[in-house]
């Protein structure tokens, strides 16, 4: 798939470099209990042992189990035993992809600082909404370590500056393809873009059976509530799987034909069915919809005051709902964001004020209150009993500019670069696994 992406960021979890899901062969079978009988000795959890050792670097079970973990935590822990194997292979192979690309930083004197490492785990656990402290209780408590994700940090950083000396000083991109490009975005004015993430495997003839297979487990998982992203970093070969998949907004006509049929009849926060395309199997996930260089209403600005009441422990449901309805009466006729915080002493709620929402951030229900509703107006109260409600208030809204600006000459070019250096990272990549010594065990 020939596309544009978006500029990579840090993954916070589950990120590293991608590599081909290996097809499992056809006839293999699973003896039965009757037909199975174990050699040697039992095997010990509490030992580390030395899983494959890359250019004489050792990587454990015990960091592929809490790499695994990471994924794990990624998903809400949605995972099925089955498919925890299956992902527990993807992470070994992760594992030796990073270890290659940090013996190759290593080996052209590029350096990561450990404070660089640290900010980066502080930026992540802010994220969560916690502390590097609480964060690193939080990984431990999900089977994995703040060593393993700074592990992963640590690669991503040195990897990103190899390229920076190594790779983006021979890519060139002329002018003439930018204006080309701004020059087209002009002409398609008011045309339907659509933002969609892929994932991409690629298959032989002989494989494609295979592989269509694996597509259709994570389509699977996905469906259940597995992250999109998570897998697009971990399995997706494409480009873009630094950033969970994301190909950013495009038109449907620079889509590939089978994947352009496919969108045309999807829906937002839909996920596709394995689609057949040139060189493999794409799965393919729309996000959004919008007019080229056409101002979308949904990204007006909102300035909110959410009033958030939580139940104490034993509350009975009936005094959980005389709760709700005295919360909703009360918000609803406090008159706008004015008498939030004295409404919120009166029945013990917390208030917090948010000026810079987007419509389109918001869950899809709330959307569609958002859109009609007049300033000063309270939506009614939405939650659970166990994690307590919420009322969101509307105290401001500015609107989108009637002309949406596009991108400029520079974001363009960069965008142009970025595909191409990334062109090349895949095949330096592929480069250092043909030279490297990978001993498993």
């Amino acid at each position: 798939m020939n596309l544009r992406r978006r500029a990579p960021m840090l993954a916070a979890l589950a990120v590293m470099a991608t590599v081909p899901v290996f097809a499992q062969d056809a006839d293999q079978r699973v003896p039965n209990e009757a037909e199975l009988t174990i050699m040697g000795r039992p095997i010990d959890p509490t030992v580390r042992k030395a899983t494959a050792i890359v250019n004489g670097e050792i990587i454990t079970d015990t960091d592929i189990e809490q790499r695994l973990n990471l994924v794990v935590a990624a998903n809400g822990g949605r995972i099925d035993p089955q498919e925890r194997e299956r992902l527990r292979l993807q992470v070994l192979r992760n594992l030796i992809d990073e270890k290659l690309q940090i013996q190759e930083a290593s080996e052209h004197e590029v350096k990561v600082e450990q404070a660089e490492i640290d900010q980066a785990f502080a930026r992540v656990a802010a994220n969560f909404r916690q502390t590097p402290a609480q964060f690193t209780d939080y990984l431990r408590r999900n089977g994995a370590s703040a060593n393993t994700l700074k592990g992963q940090i640590k690669g991503e950083l040195a990897w990103s500056r190899l390229l920076r000396r190594r790779v983006e000083p021979f890519v060139n991109v002329g002018d003439d393809e930018v204006n080309t490009i701004l020059d087209k975005l002009e002409a398609s004015k008011g045309k339907e873009q659509v933002r969609v993430g892929e994932i991409f495997l690629s298959a032989t003839p002989e494989t494609e059976a295979q592989v269509a297979a694996d597509a259709a487990r994570i389509v699977e998982q996905i469906r259940r509530g597995a992250s999109f992203v998570a897998y697009a970093r971990q399995f997706s070969e494409a480009s873009t799987a630094a950033v969970g998949g994301d190909l950013g907004y495009v038109l449907p006509e620079q889509l590939s034909a089978p994947v352009q049929a496919q969108i045309l009849g999807m829906q937002k926060g839909q996920v596709s069915d394995p689609i057949r395309v040139p060189g493999g199997v794409a799965i393919i996930a729309l996000t959004d919809r919008r007019k080229v260089l056409a101002a979308d209403p949904d990204d007006a600005l909102l300035s909110l005051k959410q009033l958030s009441l939580a139940f104490k422990p034993g509350t009975s449901e009936k005094a959980a709902g005389d709760l709700v309805k005295t919360f909703q009466d009360k918000t609803q006729a406090m008159g706008g964001c004015g008498r939030a915080e004295d409404v919120g002493r009166e029945i013990g709620a917390d208030v917090v004020a948010n000026d810079q929402v987007r419509i389109k951030d918001l869950p899809g229900p709330l959307q569609a209150m958002m859109r009609n509703m007049q300033i000063g107006q309270a939506t009614p109260p939405f939650g659970s009993q166990r994690e307590g409600v919420r009322v969101l208030v509307l105290c401001g809204r500015d609107d989108a500019p009637t002309q949406a600006q596009g991108p400029s000459f520079d974001q363009v070019y960069a965008q142009l670069e970025e595909e191409r250096v990334n062109r090349a990272a895949r095949r330096y990549l592929r480069d250092l696994r043909a030279d490297a010594i990978v001993d498993y065990r």
